[in-house]
C-alpha cells in the first residue's frame, strides 16, 4: 500500500485509498479546474473538502503542502520517479496532470506553447482581476463608499471578457478543435461572474455571444458537470 505519511495533511484529511491522487479543495473556480481535469483524464482519485469558509486552508497541517494557503493543492502517490508527489497552484497542477497523462495539451511544441500562454492569461490577469470584482460587487466590498476600486476592477473584468470574446470568434473551443487545460482554466472564472457574482448584466455578458456559446459548450461537458461540484459545497 502506498504510503503517504510523510505528507502531514493527511492526518487532518485522512486518504480512503492512498493509491488515489488525493485532492484537497472547494468548488471555488480555481478547485473546479482541478476536479473537472481528473474527471476528464479519468485519473482515479479523493477529494477532501478544505473548508475556506472555516479558514482551514490555514492550519498548520494544510500548510505544510501550500505554504501559501491556498486551495487547490493536490498529493499523487505515483509522482515523478514512482514517488508521492504534493503540488500546488491550480495553473501548475494543470499542467502537471496535462503532461502526465499527454492529454488537454497539444503535442505540437508552438501549440503547446500557446495553449499555456492561454493558462498563464487566465492565473494573471482573468482569476486576479475578475475575483477582486466579485469582492467589490458582491462581497463585503460592496459596502465601501468609494467606488473607484469597483469601477477600476470592473472596467478590467469587462477588458478581459472582450479579449475572450475576441479569441472565441470563429472557434470550438481555445485552441481551436481541440479542448485543452486553457479551457479547463478560463472558464469555470467567466462563469463564476454569472453563477458566483450576479454580474452578467452589469458586464454584459449577454452580449458576448462567442463567450457566452464556448462557456455553455465547457459546461455541457460530462468531466464538467461532475467536477463543477467536487467537493460538495457543504
Amino acid at each position: 500500500m502506498t504510503d503517504l505519511s510523510r505528507f502531514p495533511i493527511t492526518k487532518r484529511w485522512p486518504a480512503q485509498d492512498p493509491s488515489k491522487l488525493q485532492l484537497y479543495s472547494f468548488p471555488t473556480p480555481n478547485g473546479v479546474k482541478v476536479s473537472i481535469a481528473l474527471e476528464e483524464l479519468g485519473i482515479p482519485y479523493e477529494a477532501h473538502l478544505v473548508h475556506i469558509g472555516k479558514n482551514e486552508t490555514w492550519t498548520e497541517d494544510f500548510l505544510t503542502l501550500n505554504p501559501n494557503g491556498k486551495i487547490p493543492a493536490i498529493v499523487d502517490p505515483n509522482g515523478p520517479g514512482g514517488k508521492p508527489f504534493g503540488l500546488f497552484e491550480s495553473g501548475a497542477i494543470l499542467l502537471y496532470l496535462a503532461e502526465k497523462t499527454g492529454k488537454l495539451l497539444p503535442q505540437d511544441p508552438a501549440l503547446r506553447a500557446e495553449t499555456i500562454q492561454w493558462v498563464f492569461f487566465q492565473m494573471g490577469g482573468v482569476g486576479p482581476m475578475f475575483g477582486q470584482f466579485g469582492f467589490f460587487f458582491k462581497f463585503a466590498g460592496k459596502d465601501i463608499e468609494d467606488k473607484r476600486p469597483l469601477e477600476r476592477y470592473q472596467n478590467e473584468a469587462k477588458r478581459l471578457l472582450g479579449v475572450i470574446e475576441q479569441r472565441m470568434e470563429g472557434r470550438t473551443w481555445f485552441m481551436g478543435d481541440e479542448y485543452t487545460i486553457a479551457d479547463l482554466a478560463i472558464f469555470p472564472w467567466v462563469r463564476s461572474l454569472r453563477e458566483g457574482y450576479g454580474a452578467a448584466e452589469v458586464l454584459g455578458l449577454d452580449d458576448l455571444p462567442n463567450t457566452k456559446a464556448w462557456v455553455e459548450r465547457c459546461i455541457a461537458r460530462p468531466a464538467s458537470q461532475i467536477g463543477l461540484n467536487v467537493p460538495p459545497r457543504p
